[in-house]
């Protein structure tokens, strides 16, 4: 089995940075990891995704150039670094893994991390 423990979050002014880390137990160097977010009231988005190798990444549109998604498989762990924070990015993100998943389609994640909140002060 497969456990996901994300950290990092915190209170951060408008265009301040964060850097999120999930943690992994259980093998997950042959799986894709993706970065979720959920604020109150709003349905659960897709904000960045990596395969196994870190040759292939999708963000989506609002934190492009932003956001950058990378894995360090040595340490089990994949990292979002969040650069230019705006108070649209506060949610609580997650960490997802499958081995082999539809990007931006929720369901087709198995294994899911706790979230950690990341809040944005104007």
């Amino acid at each position: 089995q497969v456990q996901l423990a994300e950290s990092g979050g915190g209170l951060v002014q408008v265009g301040g940075s964060l850097r999120l880390s999930c943690a992994a137990s259980g093998r997950i160097s042959e799986h894709y990891l993706g970065w979720w977010r959920q604020a109150p009231g709003k349905e659960r988005e897709f904000v960045a995704g990596i395969n196994w190798n870190g040759n292939r990444l999708r963000y989506t549109d609002s934190v492009k150039g932003r956001f950058t998604i990378s894995r360090d498989n040595t340490k089990n762990t994949v990292y979002l670094r969040m650069n230019n924070l705006k108070p649209e990015d506060t949610a609580v993100y997650y960490c997802a893994t499958d081995l082999a998943p539809t990007w931006v389609v929720s369901t087709t994640y198995r294994y899911w991390g706790q979230g950690t909140q990341v809040t944005v002060s104007s």
